[in-house]
């Protein structure tokens, strides 16, 4: 199915549900529909990246199959999400690439990146490999200007690549940045965000993996949501040790940074392994069967990158750091070069989708609605 297809799909099911509304307590995406009459592009695309995917209205639905108008909310909003993604990349043929061949593209990045990364380590001979490092210091296998220039110019690379998808993303749902980072709609976005409250399908819990709703799926959400800001907030403390106040790596292991790091790691393999599992045995009926490379290598890369950082710093006195650095080290740099073109985006799309249904209230509170 082609986009235009896709497009006329979404804008007859919203008609179909807009007529219905029995589904409008259930989330965001019912009571932000009651909104509008007509759907242009823009907005299947805002309302597709608001949607949590729990399926608890498409177990709702008295339309959904076999019913002969085929009303499944889940199943084509997924892929709506699926073709923004590609339509706000920067390039889109990476996106492209990467639909079609997610796992491949994952996998085959991440062994370059763990190769490059052992040249440069094997750079300073067979004993930065094999051989105990003083004290677990992985900086005497690959020096500290060398890690601060690789992930500092990926960082800025990526940086500006989610800044252009954000921008087309922003410009498609007719929304300027400033609004809808403004206080008052940043503040209800942040609570919604960060308790993943649409995550809850009306308060019972995602149906998923098949039609009985459960909360599991939610708490695995938060697991990799407060997993990933926990190790973004080890690495920001290590940052302000070393820059700030000269304290170098590696720190022990009371110390702030791996306190965060190792818990955020343990919510970072929990969450993906359980997703996983739980996507093994979803409800085909409600998969987009085009993005299921997408999903499962996203969650497989992040459940490496936790599993391969929590054995380095459980051997990192060990003969084996300067293997489990490369293996580490290459497995984030993979997550940082293909986020753009990944499952990593929906994220950074739901955010501002959330903050702009945040000002959607606000602008109907104004008039009076």
């Amino acid at each position: 199915m082609d986009r235009k297809e896709l497009i006329a799909q979404g804008q007859q099911m919203m008609r179909i549900c807009n007529s219905c509304r029995y589904c409008e307590g259930l989330c965001a995406v019912w009571r932000s529909m009651e909104y509008r009459r007509e759907f242009s592009e823009g907005d299947l695309h805002y309302l597709a990246n608001l949607c949590h995917d729990c399926s608890e209205c498409y177990y709702a639905c008295q339309y959904a199959p076999p019913h002969e108008w085929d009303i499944n909310p889940p199943r084509t909003f997924a892929k709506i999400r699926t073709s923004s993604y590609e339509m706000y990349a920067w390039p889109k043929s990476l996106a492209t690439a990467f639909r079609a061949n997610g796992l491949v593209v994952y996998l085959v990045s991440a062994l370059a990146l763990v190769g490059f990364i052992l040249g440069i380590a094997s750079a300073k001979g067979p004993q930065a490999l094999w051989g105990a490092v003083s004290g677990g210091n992985f900086y005497e296998i690959v020096s500290h200007n060398t890690m601060v220039w690789l992930f500092g110019l990926a960082g800025a690379v990526i940086i500006l690549v989610l800044a252009v998808g954000l921008s087309r993303f922003l410009a498609d749902i007719k929304e300027k940045f400033g609004e809808l980072i403004s206080p008052s709609a940043l503040g209800v976005t942040l609570k919604e965000a960060l308790s993943l409250e649409y995550l809850d399908g009306g308060g019972w819990g995602c149906a998923y993996p098949k039609d009985e709703a459960s909360p599991v799926r939610s708490w695995l959400h938060h697991c990799i949501f407060y997993g990933f800001l926990l190790c973004l907030a080890a690495t920001t403390v290590g940052f302000i040790y070393d820059f700030v106040f000269d304290w170098q790596a590696p720190y022990a292991y009371t110390s702030l940074p791996v306190l965060l790091g190792t818990a955020g790691g343990l919510g970072l393999l929990i969450g993906p392994v359980g997703l996983l599992y739980f996507k093994i045995s979803r409800d085909p009926e409600v998969t987009d069967d085009s993005r299921t490379g997408m999903d499962s290598s996203f969650l497989v890369l992040l459940a490496l990158i936790s599993l391969s950082g929590l054995l380095l710093l459980l051997f990192r006195s060990s003969a084996a750091l300067g293997i489990l650095l490369a293996v580490h080290l290459g497995f984030v740099m993979a997550f940082f070069v293909t986020a753009p073109y990944a499952k990593f985006v929906h994220g950074i799309y739901r955010f501002f989708a959330i903050a702009k249904y945040a000002l959607e209230r606000k602008r109907k509170q104004a008039i009076g609605h």
